[in-house]
């Protein structure tokens, strides 16, 4: 895991340069499934969890390709948005896992459940920037 200030996003394969875009993730699905191409999670959940807990977590122990601000990432469940100017659908809730859990802790599976971030669709191919701003469509 790192942190980078841009991405190239392909709707039906992923982040370009990913595990996940190359078939090497540790859940990765064969075939290729929408909710696998790009996860999120708010940068707010992160904090509250961090401050209810005490655990040393951040936006990389997440495991989430992009961390947000000032979004109800859950609000995007079945809505299309923008991430500047490209398209995404937000497809399902992704809640924090056995393996999260292994990697970073067990607290994990019950202080992020329903705040672990969002699966993605991407739908239109470009590039993604730190700083880019989040709309509704």
């Amino acid at each position: 895991m790192r942190s980078v200030e841009s991405a190239h996003v392909i709707p039906g394969r992923g982040i370009e340069g990913d595990r996940y875009f190359t078939g090497g993730g540790t859940f990765s699905p064969n075939p290729q499934r929408p909710d696998f191409e790009i996860t999120f999670i708010a940068q707010e959940a992160i904090d509250a969890f961090v401050a209810e807990s005490g655990a040393a977590f951040t936006g990389k122990d997440a495991r989430r390709n992009v961390v947000t601000r000032g979004i109800d990432l859950n609000a995007l469940v079945g809505c299309e948005f923008l991430v500047g100017e490209l398209r995404f659908r937000g497809i399902r809730l992704c809640e924090p896992c056995n393996y999260l859990a292994k990697i970073t802790g067990p607290v994990v599976l019950r202080g992020l459940v329903h705040r672990g971030g969002l699966r993605t669709q991407i739908l239109t191919e470009g590039g993604i920037r730190v700083g880019d701003a989040i709309r509704v469509v």
